[in-house]
């Protein structure tokens, strides 16, 4: 048995927990095709099956954020652990649709289990560098959507079935599993443990700002990736690329997010940040051919920061919220897509009959029709150049009352 704390290790096997939260996010969709080949599943069904993961990790982050003070970081880790076992085991050995369901329910608890023990870990262990860590914690996320996009596209081309794809991913599993297991973990020293005051503070006119503020940044970010199929099919540029290109300026992005956030604050990152993804989905909503790259670059640069300085932002100027804080603020990031996916949904059919309507080319549809939603996307953050540039010309303000309630 290990006796000494070593956060390295901790930041480390975070890292690796949250690697393996993306590459479910990217490995089953790439595979949900297959599944409904398996299984003779409906397009509503394997609709269900997605949303199940989406459920479950709001849920989880909800939950554990109500448990962080009596359970902690470790024993949540424990639980992330054992679903996303589980929840691989169950999808490599479904036999049908309910199978499936819970299995992507367990993966999805899992993953959400994971930000909920982790965020509040690192803002603790490094809470002289709250934001800057969270981003580095972050870029993992992009960053396994490309590993886990990249492993499920190479062995599809070899040939090897779904489900050993699913299997590839109890390999960081086990390891961020071991770095855990009988090693022990930092007391909670510079967070407020206080179940009953994290409730109260969330009551505060500027959490509940903020949380309202993550539902328009997880939208300009997912909404925009999720339904780049659809919308980019038919520009004259790969969706995939385009994916693959967002998340791998996300990842460099975050890893070096110390310098940007120590030179602007939290606040002045979330301005610029709403401005430059503004920018990037209007220039997307206008771009053709290998223009949509140079826009992705620019979009790209834009959401990078988004949602790990919310989540530091909180930290930060709501510390009295406490590990239920930042996860309720994750949670709605995540659960918001479900309120919103439905509505760019309906934004990309209003836009395609009304383009059929006007007569141009079948693939001239496909085009205007993206566009058009896009132009709507870039309502989102366009919201939030307002939101953030009122924070901003009040964060002397909001110092003074952090230092105050110290």
């Amino acid at each position: 048995m290990v006796n000494t704390v070593n956060p390295s290790r901790i930041f480390n096997a975070s890292c690796i927990a949250l690697i393996v939260t993306a590459m479910t996010f990217a490995i089953r969709a790439g595979i949900l095709n297959d599944l409904s080949l398996s299984f003779d599943l409906t397009n509503q069904q394997l609709g269900w099956i997605n949303g199940m993961a989406f459920f479950g990790f709001p849920v989880a982050m909800m939950f554990g954020g109500l448990i962080y003070n009596y359970l902690g970081a470790k024993k949540l880790l424990y639980l992330a652990f054992i679903c996303h076992l589980l929840g691989l085991v169950l999808t490599m050995t479904a036999t049908g649709f309910w199978t499936l369901l819970l299995s992507s329910f367990f993966i999805g608890f899992a993953n959400g289990s994971v930000e909920a023990a982790c965020n509040p870990l690192i803002a603790d262990m490094y809470h002289t560098r709250k934001t800057a860590m969270l981003n580095k914690f972050h870029v993992w996320f992009p960053g396994g959507i490309v590993i886990g996009a990249l492993v499920s596209a190479a062995m599809t081309k070899m040939g090897l079935g779904w489900q050993l794809q699913i299997a590839v991913m109890i390999i960081p599993t086990i390891i961020y599993g071991f770095m855990i297991f009988g090693h022990p973990f930092p007391a909670t020293a510079n967070s407020e443990t206080s179940t009953a005051t994290n409730i109260r503070s969330l009551f505060s006119p500027l959490f509940i700002f903020m949380f309202f503020c993550m539902t328009l940044t997880a939208a300009s970010e997912f909404g925009t990736t999720q339904w780049a199929e659809l919308i980019f099919g038919a520009s004259g540029a790969h969706p995939m690329l385009f994916l693959a290109l967002v998340t791998g300026v996300m990842a460099l992005g975050r890893y070096f997010a110390g310098p940007i956030v120590e030179a602007f604050n939290a606040v002045g990152v979330l301005l610029m940040s709403a401005i430059v993804t503004t920018i990037g989905i209007f220039l997307l909503s206008t771009a053709s051919g290998m223009m949509v790259y140079v826009s992705a670059v620019v979009f790209a640069l834009g959401v990078t920061y988004f949602w790990p300085t919310m989540i530091g932002f909180i930290s930060e100027y709501q510390p009295k919220t406490g590990a239920l804080g930042m996860s309720l603020i994750g949670g709605a990031g995540m659960f918001s897509m479900s309120i919103w996916n439905p509505v760019i949904g309906r934004w990309l059919d209003e836009a395609k009959a009304e383009a059929v309507a006007s007569g141009i080319t079948a693939e001239a549809v496909e085009v205007a029709a993206g566009q058009a939603t896009l132009q709507n996307l870039a309502l989102f953050p366009a919201f939030l150049i307002l939101a953030f540039g009122l924070l901003f010309f009040m964060r002397h303000k909001l110092e003074r009352q952090v230092h105050a309630t110290e």
